[in-house]
């Protein structure tokens, strides 16, 4: 049997368990950086996962805590779009992946660990990347760390939301 070293999931494992719900508390707060809130819209917001399947996998989430769809304004699910599209351009610019996967978890059976405050993931891929380890092997392989990920995407953002104006 082949083993692979995976010394991240030792953090995750011991860390103490966020009580509140990051998605709500996170934003209220003034740190960005350390929360890993890459951009604030009006009625959503962008920020990277803390425990990524590879670089630059980010969460695009409402502030208002509801977890279903059908629960969202429509402003709202028209600003979670923007804002998706907004992180893939910003990855492309700063990561250059191949693709992406997007994806919105509904109930803890569908995998979602914040089943009550619903949020879209946004994950680069890149050709024969290995992000299949954690689903089959419980093993995650992260080149990359994530404050250094995190001000490529911020500088990507800003220079797109430049380049708007």
């Amino acid at each position: 049997m082949e083993r692979l070293f995976a010394p991240w999931r030792i953090r995750y494992i011991l860390a103490p368990k966020y009580e509140g719900c990051i998605f709500c508390d996170f934003p209220k707060q003034d740190r960005d950086k350390e929360n890993l809130i890459l951009y604030r819209g009006k009625k959503t917001f962008i920020m990277m996962n803390r425990y990524p399947y590879n670089p630059g996998h980010v969460l695009v989430s409402p502030y208002r805590h509801v977890a279903e769809l059908s629960e969202l304004e429509m402003d709202e699910k028209v600003e979670l779009i923007e804002n998706i599209d907004l992180i893939i351009e910003a990855i492309r610019r700063a990561m250059n992946p191949d693709g992406f996967n997007v994806g919105l978890n509904i109930g803890k059976v569908a995998g979602a660990g914040m089943e009550a405050h619903l949020h879209f993931h946004v994950v680069p891929r890149w050709n024969g990347d290995t992000s299949f380890m954690p689903v089959f092997a419980d093993v995650q392989v992260v080149p990359e760390a994530l404050e250094e990920t995190y001000d490529k995407l911020k500088e990507a953002i800003e220079s797109i939301k430049r380049d708007e104006k």
